[in-house]
């Protein structure tokens, strides 16, 4: 890759913790992969915009003789991207960042993004961060940049924030069945704002079935978010259908939905992650036509 200066460093090798000047040559390391580092860019697309801290994280890179090779957006997340093929250029900027993530301690509540990146630097800090409440480690990395191969569900669309009393509840399910406990922390909370700046921001996607009776209250039977989105690729997170309604091809539906708003309005290319063993929810997004490109990993605390 061509060489990028970077102010932290001056020339020299190692990893360092960049500044707001190093933006673009961290954008320059994700280009070498969006759908890999598209987590990453996401957030240092709004950091060129806004400086690092408003973007909410820190920004870790690691280069030899000037030219940066990897990265580390640590926020929330950390999430490391390599745009080097060199092993053992790999291999020194993952004991590069162990290091720097030693120093500086654990801060985030999860590692994720390409799973060479994720599972290198996980087996260099075990035993320094705290021990880690889950790895998974075979996420394929799934994408689509054509039309869906099934009929998108007419009646999934954009929630509105009107609707976030309705919205809220089916992701707190979501996320709990996923990760194993609840985000909720009340009214203002951050799990909460980011669900309400989804839905302001178009990227709130949902089926809401009208209830029947004077008990039954409309409620969402799908939903899906985009929270991520950079370099030409939108990902895709969050998929969820009611319990009560699966067995109904819903995701599927729901997803080609979905993917045909995002193609049209936000990036010509689709992504997601998946959990390898939840080969039914492989299958689905098979059948709407992803391919997987990569794999990811997730380490969880």
């Amino acid at each position: 890759m061509t060489a990028a200066h970077v102010t932290a460093l001056g020339g020299r090798t190692g990893a360092a913790v960049l500044a707001d000047e190093d933006v673009p040559a961290a954008l320059a390391v994700c280009a070498a992969d969006p759908v890999g580092s598209v987590l990453a860019s996401s957030r240092l697309e709004q950091a060129a915009l806004t400086g690092l801290r408003r973007a909410g994280g820190e920004l870790w890179g690691y280069a030899e003789d000037d030219a940066l090779l990897a990265v580390c957006w640590v926020g929330a997340n950390l999430v490391p991207v390599l745009a080097t093929h060199d092993d053992a250029a790999t291999a020194r900027a993952l004991a590069a960042f162990a290091d720097l993530g030693r120093t500086r301690g654990r801060r985030c509540s999860s590692i994720v993004g390409q799973a060479e990146g994720v599972l290198g630097l996980w087996s260099r800090l075990r035993g320094s961060w705290p021990a880690e409440r889950e790895v998974r480690a075979s996420q394929p990395s799934m994408v689509i940049d054509h039309e869906p191969a099934v009929a998108p569900d007419p009646a999934v669309r954009r929630s509105v924030p009107t609707e976030y009393d309705a919205v809220l509840p089916a992701c707190i399910r979501m996320f709990t069945e996923e990760v194993g406990y609840s985000p909720a922390s009340g009214p203002g909370g951050p799990y909460e704002q980011r669900v309400r700046l989804l839905i302001e921001q178009g990227r709130s996607f949902v089926r809401i079935d009208p209830g029947g009776g004077p008990w039954r209250r409309p409620r969402v039977v799908f939903k899906a978010e985009v929270p991520a989105v950079a370099g030409g690729v939108a990902q895709v997170q969050g998929v969820w259908v009611d319990p009560e309604r699966r067995g109904e091809r819903l995701s599927e539906r729901g997803m080609a939905a979905v993917v045909e708003a995002a193609r049209a309005d936000l990036a010509p290319t689709v992504s997601l992650y998946v959990n390898g063993y939840n080969t039914r929810a492989v299958r689905a997004y098979q059948a709407v036509g992803f391919r997987q490109v990569g794999e990811y990993a997730t380490v969880l605390f």
